[in-house]
């Protein structure tokens, strides 16, 4: 097994996973710390180092809310305490290789993960590398700095980057793309092919990468993409521009009691990250700056003008239950009339709602879930501009353990296989499906095709006439027909969002 490689910077050694014919290699420092005076500034290069880094141990969590209730619905289910202490020094990746030597050329796939933009890192229990290595996949988690740290925009910031040639902002998707340009200059050293590397992430990571397929500057970085529950269409695609973003800076600095970005650049990274814990009413994440992100995705995936890579995307089930406006006909009704206005009437006549029973039907359709509705969009631009495949799913299979269902995020423990680092009482059922999933992906990664050898059904791409999504549930079927009235209603609707 490739134990022992050399990378830019130097020498690195890695450790036998939990399959010993797996390598991984855990903090590798992709960028310098972002610290000081790199607080708020694109990463810098890393340093090198002599002798041999040893990799064992995960960088550190980047600065966001520690979990204060270890029964919280999303504490219990992923973010267990981690090893280390979280720290503002974490630009470090995680490597899982199956190579034995470095001159394999085996696909790569490169992970980002999700939590609102704002908590995460690549050391959580359900992003174990193992499994899709086993596949014959070099597999890289990247982490990244997150909320005020990751994404603050101030007009100093902003003069400060173009003096300096750099974005004065998304600093966070900078640490992302920062990592695709390693896994791009070093990833042969590890047995991958930095021409055939899959960007794929879930929640804000599937937002993330939706940014990276729309910022110029990271074209042919990635080939092919998959999108797990990124929410396309509706208001969470509601990016601010620079000017808005700036004045909430401007409102940031006078909560932190400082009159510049230097002295705020002086606080300790952990009295910084309270005052954000504090900063209410504002939701970080990506800015369209005119720089690195000259667009919304929306708009640009509707011109034509993101980056023409294979795609593969999906959601599952429960994903919108945020959305729901009530648990009767009448309630909903009420609340419909204002979130439709003008286009109540036809909504409502094409909803079919009549009562509960029917309010639940509605619910558990594909025109409910903002998700579904915006990859059924995204899907139908990409065939209008003749575009590279892609391929639907739904997540939708009996999670046991509480009436949860299929909730936001319980496909992770499927697509990473990793079922049994899960507290749940998971049995064969669960595992086959993992097992189907994880081979999707990695054949997707490895080919463009998500179907494996014997697959069945057969996954096929969407097409102008049929959406072809893949139902994974207990028993996977392939959901196929084009869109039903109510899907184009609300396609036709988004279609109007994304003309502004």
């Amino acid at each position: 097994m490739l134990r022992q490689t050399i990378t830019e910077n130097g020498a690195v050694r890695g450790v036998a996973a939990a399959d010993p014919k797996v390598t991984v290699f855990r903090g590798i420092p992709f960028a310098q710390p972002p610290v000081g005076e790199l607080r708020w500034r694109a990463p810098q290069p890393a340093q090198n180092w002599s002798g041999v880094r040893m990799c064992d141990n995960f960088g550190p969590p980047s600065m966001q809310e520690e979990p204060k209730d270890e029964n919280a619905f999303y504490t219990k289910e992923f973010y267990v305490a981690p090893d280390v202490p979280m720290s503002e020094d974490c630009l470090y990746l995680n490597v899982w290789t199956p190579a034995k030597s470095a001159d394999e050329k085996l696909p790569v796939m490169v992970w980002i993960f999700g939590g609102g933009m704002s908590v995460g890192y690549t050391s959580e229990p359900e992003f174990d590398g193992t499994r899709i290595a086993r596949r014959g996949i070099v597999f890289v988690s990247i982490n990244y700095r997150l909320n005020s740290f990751g994404f603050l925009a101030h007009p100093d910031l902003t003069r400060e980057g173009r003096s300096q040639g750099e974005c004065g902002t998304n600093f966070g998707l900078l640490d992302q793309s920062a990592g695709l340009q390693w896994v791009k200059r070093n990833i042969h050293s590890f047995g991958g092919d930095p021409d055939k590397v899959t960007l794929f992430g879930q929640s804000a990571g599937g937002r993330c990468v939706w940014m990276h397929m729309t910022a110029p500057s990271d074209r042919g970085l990635f080939h092919r993409a998959i999108l797990q529950s990124a929410g396309m269409g509706g208001g969470i695609t509601r990016y601010p521009n620079l000017l808005e973003a700036e004045e909430k800076g401007v409102r940031f600095l006078q909560h932190l009691g400082v009159s510049s970005i230097n002295e705020a650049r002086m606080l300790p990274a952990k009295v910084l990250r309270d005052k954000t814990l504090t900063f209410t009413g504002h939701r970080w994440g990506p800015v369209i700056d005119g720089n690195y992100l000259p667009e919304a995705p929306l708009t640009a995936v509707a011109s034509g003008r993101s980056h023409n890579v294979e795609l593969l995307m999906g959601s599952t089930l429960r994903d919108p239950d945020g959305f729901r406006m009530g648990t009767n006909a009448e309630e909903f009704k009420a609340h419909a009339q204002k979130f439709y206005g003008k286009d109540f009437s036809t909504f409502w006549a094409l909803s079919g709602i009549q009562n509960a029973v029917s309010l639940l039907h509605y619910y558990e359709s594909a025109a409910f879930s903002t998700f579904e509705i915006g990859n059924a969009y995204v899907a139908k631009k990409w065939l209008e501009h003749g575009r590279k495949p892609v391929y639907l799913y739904r997540f939708n299979p009996e999670i046991p353990g509480d009436d949860a269902g299929s909730f936001h995020s319980s496909d992770l423990w499927f697509v990473f296989e990793t079922l049994a680092n899960c507290w749940r009482p998971f049995v064969g059922k669960h595992y086959d499906l993992a097992r189907r999933m994880c081979d999707s992906w990695t054949s997707f990664a490895a080919t463009g095709n998500p179907n494996g050898k014997n697959a069945q059904p057969y996954w096929l791409p969407c097409t102008t006439e049929n959406q072809h999504v893949m139902y994974f549930a207990d028993q996977v079927t392939s959901l196929d027909g084009p869109p039903d009235e109510l899907m184009k209603f609300e396609l036709a609707r988004l279609e109007r969002e994304a003309d502004g």
